[in-house]
């Protein structure tokens, strides 16, 4: 990896009309490249609304596979942009076989690699283990904590609940990382109060640098921001906090968005 490299992240509103989040994801990848950025990181599940805040069958309906419309259109503009480019799918691996995974496309190569997503959670307002199937290690494909290698460099690549685990980001660094990459869907339960609020956001941003520092690398963090309502009308819906930020190697703040 050349020793300074523009990197972007994008941090979107998104919601239910598919159409209209890619155009928003678009618009900032656009924007991005037209800066200068050689690797892009878009946030978590980019492409829909956080449909995770409840459990409803229907919304398998969002799924795609790897090359579906959604992956296509990301590859589309990597080549065209001539950037390397995160994306986030939820992926119909299989009949029955969901994930949620990011995905990386290398500039004119195409789809060069994906992550699943390893850590589920299952808390109100994040359902996730309802949709979505662990990463697990193919040897046919070396998938699991593996790094990816694109034109800019080996990416670590893990997704929103695996920042909590140091032992994730470890695997990637010893395995040969030049970058970890998080995307992200975080965000408050409008009833918590100020103090929870600044607490819970705080150790985000302190867990996520400290990976940077603790393995030597450089972080890229791409968070989801405002609110979304619960579509179910059971929950209070989440207050995505944004923040999205990149971090130097010693856990120093290059970049950061409120």
């Amino acid at each position: 990896m050349s020793q300074t490299l523009n990197v972007a992240v994008i941090q979107q509103a998104a919601w239910p009309d598919k159409a209209l989040s890619l155009a928003e994801s678009e618009a900032g990848i656009r924007r991005a490249a037209s800066q200068g950025a050689q690797l892009v990181l878009l946030q978590e599940l980019h492409a829909t609304h956080y449909f995770c805040q409840y459990e409803d069958p229907a919304l398998f309906d969002l799924a795609e596979p790897l090359d579906g419309p959604t992956g296509q259109r990301l590859a589309a503009l990597a080549k065209e942009l001539d950037i390397v480019l995160v994306g986030s799918l939820f992926e119909k691996r299989a009949a029955g076989l969901y994930h949620n995974t990011a995905v990386v496309y290398d500039r004119a190569k195409g789809r060069v690699g994906q992550y699943r997503k390893m850590h589920i959670p299952d808390d109100p307002g994040f359902y996730e283990k309802f949709y979505f199937t662990p990463g697990d290690a193919d040897d046919a494909r070396k998938e699991g904590f593996t790094p990816i290698d694109t034109s800019v460099g080996r990416l670590g690549i893990l997704v929103c609940w695996d920042q909590w685990y140091p032992e994730a980001a470890r695997l990637m660094a010893l395995a040969g990382a030049e970058l970890l990459l998080y995307p992200t869907a975080i965000g408050w339960d409008p009833n918590d109060d100020d103090a929870e609020k600044t607490r819970q956001k705080d150790a985000w941003t302190l867990i996520q640098r400290a990976h940077g520092v603790a393995n030597g690398l450089p972080v890229l963090v791409a968070n989801r921001v405002g609110f979304e309502a619960d579509h179910s009308g059971v929950g209070d819906g989440i207050a995505f906090w944004g923040g999205s930020f990149i971090c130097g190697p010693q856990g120093e703040q290059l970049q950061h968005r409120r």
